[in-house]
């Protein structure tokens, strides 16, 4: 069986319910951005997501990532790069 949709990591609901939707219509082209995402905005929208998720706790998000606290807000001080 071959790929015929692409997603990459963080991909939101929407994204996802809409690529099985095709298949199910039938659509196998999926729209590929013509610049990709810089890994500093991957880094910075996932560190967003996990500290979301610790509802903004900073000891429990850097356990969750495996980097030491202040590391973390050191990263969090900066502002977030442009896609």
């Amino acid at each position: 069986m071959e790929a015929v949709n692409y997603l990459c990591k963080l991909a939101s609901a929407d994204e996802i319910v809409s690529a099985f939707s095709s298949l199910q219509i039938g659509i196998n082209e999926t729209l590929v951005p013509s610049e990709p995402t810089s890994i500093n905005r991957l880094e910075w929208e996932h560190i967003q997501k996990v500290l979301n998720d610790n509802e903004g706790n900073i000891s429990a998000t850097a356990r969750s990532l495996g980097m030491h606290r202040r590391t973390l807000q050191r990263k969090l001080q900066k502002k977030p790069t442009k896609k």
